[in-house]
């Protein structure tokens, strides 16, 4: 029996395998950080066999409430994932799996590998009307790479898109792809009038040295990239420093910042209502949009999710906030669940990426409701 991670957003540490009925591990931190929950291994064993997983370190995690009604994502191939028995309890996650085959991939969500980010943004780059520019480059020397869709023009929106600031929130690239694959479809009536109003900005990956460390929260220095959006630096963000140089250069009419949450078993956003500028017309705008979304999928909702922040008390340094105040305009976080939808559950799949990316393209639809009232 063997155990690996050393593969593109790999994460565990092992502490014994004396038995398949006992096998010990614990998740290893983000560098330079207390962070961690992203696990994602493979075990060479025998199939037919059961074999008892233990996370020993998971009360210690970054959101251990995250834990309670989680179930473990396997897969053989790694295109096809799904749900394992789970349970958490006295601090530990606990899993059992007999697996069909000797060979086994079992991680916190499906992975959204760097090979795949490069793949979607050079394949992206031949779409007609489409730029793949460089931004600048990580502190491990990765690109931050800019999809700039749309032809420029007097009157068209600027709307942005970024996703995956941190790491281990992998479905936040595949809703980008899902995104991106309806917005290149010219047989799409929304994406062609959407493209006739507004030009996009897309991120697919913020955060590319974290994702493939395996970290769940940080980049390759241990910083939140979440939290540096007032005073970004080269030192501990590049990524977001050159992000938010590029908003400054075009303008933002429009900002959704995408993410998963670890508690929460429903997809919903976070709104800007305690940014210091937060008026009627906002509101007005983030209903228009909320509605829009809600009638498009069931897959979204508005009556679960975070406490809305008090007027004037919204974190500055959040990257949602700082674009809503900065540029006055309408600016989300969109969440999606670890765990499941709840208000559409899936027994064997649960939330996954092939989910992630319907909802991504799903949003389209909302962002047509608003474009042309954006200003």
């Amino acid at each position: 029996m063997k155990i690996s991670s050393n593969f593109d957003s790999g994460n565990i540490e092992v502490v014994s395998l004396d038995s398949t009925s006992d096998i010990q591990l614990n998740i290893s931190k983000d560098n330079n950080s207390d962070f961690y929950q992203w696990f994602h291994f493979k075990i060479e064993s025998t199939a037919g066999e059961e074999h008892q997983f233990r996370i020993l370190n998971a009360k210690q995690s970054a959101y251990p409430d995250g834990w309670q009604d989680y179930k473990t994502m396997a897969s053989y191939d790694r295109e096809t994932w799904f749900r394992i028995d789970t349970c958490y309890e006295d601090g530990e996650l606990k899993f059992n799996h007999i697996p069909d085959f000797d060979h086994v991939f079992y991680a916190y969500f499906v992975p959204y590998s760097y090979e795949r980010h490069l793949d979607l943004i050079h394949k992206s780059q031949l779409a007609p009307d489409t730029q793949l520019i460089t931004l600048g480059q990580t502190i491990d020397g990765r690109d931050m790479s800019l999809l700039q869709i749309g032809q420029e023009a007097e009157g068209k929106k600027k709307i942005w898109i970024t996703a995956r600031q941190h790491p281990g929130e992998s479905m936040a690239e595949w809703y980008v792809e899902g995104l991106l694959e309806r917005l290149f479809d010219h047989d799409d009536a929304v994406s062609r009038l959407l493209l006739d109003n507004a030009v996009f900005y897309v991120v697919p990956n913020m955060n590319p040295d974290g994702s493939a460390r395996g970290h769940l929260r940080t980049n390759a220095v241990g910083t939140n990239l979440n939290r540096e959006w007032l005073e970004p630096s080269l030192d501990k963000s590049p990524e977001v420093f050159y992000v938010r140089q590029k908003m400054l250069e075009t303008g933002v009419d429009m900002f959704l910042d995408i993410h998963g949450d670890e508690a929460i078993p429903y997809n919903f956003v976070a709104g800007c209502e305690g940014i210091k500028s937060y008026d009627a017309r906002h509101q007005a705008l983030e209903e228009t949009f909320k509605a829009a979304y809600a009638a498009a999928t069931p897959e979204f909702q508005d009556v679960h999710g975070y406490d809305k922040d008090e007027p004037g008390q919204a974190l500055p340094t959040v990257g949602a906030a700082w674009v809503g105040e900065q540029f006055k305009c309408l600016s989300y976080t969109v969440e999606m669940p670890f765990k499941d939808h709840n208000d559409a559950p899936d027994a064997f799949y649960g939330w996954n990426d092939v989910r992630s990316a319907k909802f991504g393209a799903d949003v389209l639809t909302a962002i047509l409701a608003v474009v042309k009232k954006l200003r």
